[in-house]
């Protein structure tokens, strides 16, 4: 029965929750205003002009903290207005008791249809167990007003428990599915927050393990040889020069780990960016390379692929994207095609992402080139397989 508006858990470019949301929200909308055309009846049969006024004041209280309700249904979880809209639902109820109660008096039962509505507005702010006692408050209210207004008794508890928690069943049921959703959009999240903590824990391991040994070892030298200082210059000068030689040699290897930690699988940078995509409802084909490319121009290509990827998802609105890599002669070559270009807009040159990454290339001596043409945008990349 919660929502994601504010929620940091759940990624915001979710596009496909986002129409969930909104498909939530009308179907829920729907039902209500559906719900509110029964006690609306009611005033049609009352002959009262000053009773119409008064049922149709308390109709519209009532709608309007259920347009509230509503929206507080699908929006942020922990959203600390859901108490004071529930109370105010509580407070136009006992409003809506004399001036819904008398209208069509004996001839429509008009607050009961209103109390359906009510019962059936709990499960969008408060949990299954609230259902229960409100529901019982609400049928005798009912039938109270029934009484009062010498209306049939029976008939309205019939109108109020039987539709009333029907409509509850409802809108309950897709509030548990909407919170499904969004429990489901928290988890996505979650496992790629703890996949990169994972990883950068792995990498902080290997730095303490390769520099602890160095780093003590070096220390020790330099201790050592600012002792031998006055009393043994050469022997000084030896171990100043270990120390130095263990300091090149820690940033060595540092270096190395570094570039091996650096490097990508573009098999599975491909694989993942497809998953990604097609989850976002981008249909993707992907064309891998006939062989294994050296790592780096594999490197080069797959930060290419992340920012495009990262453009499809963001700044279009692509049905559509084929991934292909292919090496010919001394260069690797890969393009990133799909149809999200929208109104005839051309590729943007000032784009920091493709100009940093066309810089990249180059350095490296490859290339990027990017066209948009007839609906579709193309982002090309070539880079050198020799070495």
């Amino acid at each position: 029965m919660r929502g994601v508006t504010s929620d940091p858990a759940v990624p915001p470019a979710d596009r496909r929750l986002r129409q969930a949301r909104l498909a939530t929200a009308v179907s829920l909308s729907g039902g209500m205003v559906a719900a509110l055309l029964l006690p609306a009846a009611g005033l049609t049969r009352e002959p009262d002009p000053w009773r119409v006024a008064g049922g149709a004041a308390g109709l519209t209280a009532v709608a309007a903290v259920l347009v509230v309700a509503l929206r507080a249904a699908v929006g942020p979880p922990a959203d600390p207005s859901r108490r004071r809209i529930m109370s105010a639902l509580a407070l136009v109820t006992a409003a809506s008791v004399p001036l819904v109660g008398p209208v069509a008096a004996g001839a429509w039962p008009t607050w009961a249809w209103l109390g359906a509505v009510i019962v059936g507005a709990v499960p969008l702010l408060a949990p299954p167990r609230a259902l229960v006692p409100a529901a019982a408050l609400v049928l005798a209210t009912s039938a109270a007003v029934a009484a009062a207004t010498g209306g049939p008794v029976g008939r309205a508890l019939v109108v109020t428990g039987t539709v009333g928690l029907g409509i509850a069943a409802v809108n309950g049921f897709q509030t548990w599915f909407w919170d499904l959703l969004v429990q489901a959009a928290r988890g996505r999240a979650a496992e790629a927050r703890l996949a990169a903590a994972q990883e950068r824990l792995r990498f902080a391991g290997d730095v303490h393990d390769l520099l602890g040994h160095h780093l003590t070892v070096i220390a020790l030298k330099a201790e050592l040889a600012a002792r031998l200082a006055g009393r043994d210059p050469e022997r000084a000068g030896r171990e100043a020069a270990e120390a130095q030689r263990l300091a090149s040699s820690a940033l060595g290897e540092l270096r190395r780990t570094v570039h091996g930690y650096r490097r990508v699988d573009l098999a599975e940078q491909v694989g993942a960016v497809g998953q990604v995509l097609t989850s976002s409802g981008v249909r993707c084909t992907v064309v891998p390379p006939a062989g294994e490319l050296p790592d780096e121009a594999a490197t080069q290509l797959a930060a290419v692929l992340r920012e495009a990827g990262t453009n499809v998802l963001r700044h279009s609105r692509a049905g559509w994207c084929r991934i292909e890599i292919s090496q010919e002669a001394d260069v690797a070559r890969m393009t990133v095609t799909n149809d999200g270009v929208v109104g005839g807009a051309r590729p943007d040159r000032h784009s920091h992402g493709l100009r940093g990454l066309a810089d990249r290339l180059s350095a490296a001596g490859g290339q990027l080139r990017t066209r948009s043409e007839g609906g579709v945008f193309t982002v090309e990349a070539i880079v050198p397989t020799a070495s």
